[in-house]
């Protein structure tokens, strides 16, 4: 945790009411915070009104950690290169990694599983926030006998001081990919995902192959701390927003103090199959003015005309709002399975024209502007 000068700002409030000042609504299983109290110091006072003695807790905190205290980061350095590393490790010599933990994130009604892997990479395959690894399973190209496995992409879901906030580690949010046959509804492990399936059965302290870091579409911008960031992912498409958001509003980030408002849309199939919503809830709570969150849950929500609730719905019930927001010079980030976009695009469309706009226009505007960013698999 960030430390400073302890000023005193004393809060009362009553005894009976939620605070909810909890250690932390992280997952104290993945994330190490060397043990430092996310929790300010509280105290109690008694007062008596009349005959009545009311129980009041004064709540002491910095001033600067008045709104959410924030996690120390290092080393520095990271912070001081211009450009972002680009393909440090090439797939004929990549870089050997080493497991460091795999968690599952969804419940048991999630279609599926989501696992996040953390890799320790050394410090020595840094990267950016809206970068990839390439991964390389064992074993060999069945279509390429005697050779490696073709170089799979993963967004990473980490800032680059990683999880464990010391820049030697990044983390990967990986479904992993089961083929059903469709006749006997039985799994074909032949058929399944190989690095999928690698990554997810991946125990600590097993060697992992990696490239990179790849990709600048993603990149965060940062010239102006005080911009709007409208993310909208499917599934594991939220591994990048992941990282912008722990970077806005986890870390102290000497360099980038974010004033602006970070809004993401998150669509999945049912509540179990929300990903790090933990983390994104807490920011929601810390970060009201600067932080929007809506989930777009397929299987339990429904939209205006009754059907399934996906994201170009939630889009479409903002649109006014999120359109006002790219007038204005937002970015605009999608994330996701490729089958997402020509929903989304057909909302955007439909919603430009209602309001007399033509949208290829707009949409080439937005790109000329380096406001439009899509990275979709």
């Amino acid at each position: 945790m960030a430390q400073s000068t302890f000023s005193q700002v004393a809060v009362a409030v009553p005894v009976g009411s939620d605070l909810s000042l909890k250690r932390s609504v992280f997952k104290i299983n993945s994330l190490n915070f060397h043990d430092k109290s996310w929790s300010p110091v509280t105290a109690l006072n008694l007062k008596l009104r009349g005959n009545r003695a009311i129980g009041w807790q004064t709540v002491c905190m910095s001033v600067q950690q008045a709104s959410a205290p924030k996690v120390s980061i290092a080393p520095l350095d990271l912070e001081d290169a211009k450009e972002p590393p680009l393909n440090l490790y090439k797939p004929k010599e990549p870089y050997t990694a080493t497991i460091v933990s795999v968690e599952r994130l969804v419940g048991p009604k999630a279609p599926g599983e989501t696992c996040h892997i953390v890799i320790d990479h050394g410090g020595n395959v840094p990267y950016w926030e809206g970068q990839s690894y390439g991964v390389i399973p064992p074993g060999e190209n069945p279509k390429k006998p005697g050779s490696p496995h073709n170089v799979r992409l993963y967004s990473i879901a980490s800032t680059r001081f990683g999880d464990s906030f010391d820049g030697k580690t990044a983390s990967l949010c990986v479904r992993r990919a089961v083929y059903y046959d469709p006749e006997t509804g039985k799994e074909d492990p032949s058929k399944n995902g190989v690095c999928s399936n690698f990554l997810c059965n991946s125990k600590p302290g097993d060697k992992v192959q990696i490239t990179g870091p790849s990709g600048k579409i993603m990149l965060l911008p940062e010239d102006d701390p005080n911009a709007t960031h409208i993310m909208i992912a499917t599934g594991t498409g939220v591994a990048p927003f992941r990282g912008y958001l722990r970077r806005m509003f986890m870390e102290s980030v000497p360099t980038f103090k974010f004033g602006g408002l970070a809004w993401l849309f998150l669509g999945v199939a049912n509540t179990d199959s929300l990903l790090y919503d933990d983390e994104f809830s807490k920011y929601l709570k810390d970060y009201p003015d600067n932080f929007r969150y809506d989930r777009a849950l397929s299987r339990e929500q429904k939209n205006k005309s009754g059907g399934k609730m996906y994201v170009q719905d939630k889009i479409e019930e903002y649109s006014d709002e999120i359109f006002k927001l790219l007038d204005g010079g937002a970015h605009i980030y999608f994330c996701g399975l490729k089958g997402m976009m020509p929903g989304i695009q057909d909302t955007l469309k439909k919603v430009a024209e209602q309001r007399g706009e033509k949208w290829e226009e707009k949409l080439s505007q937005l790109k000329k502007n380096k406001q439009w960013h899509v990275e979709v698999y």
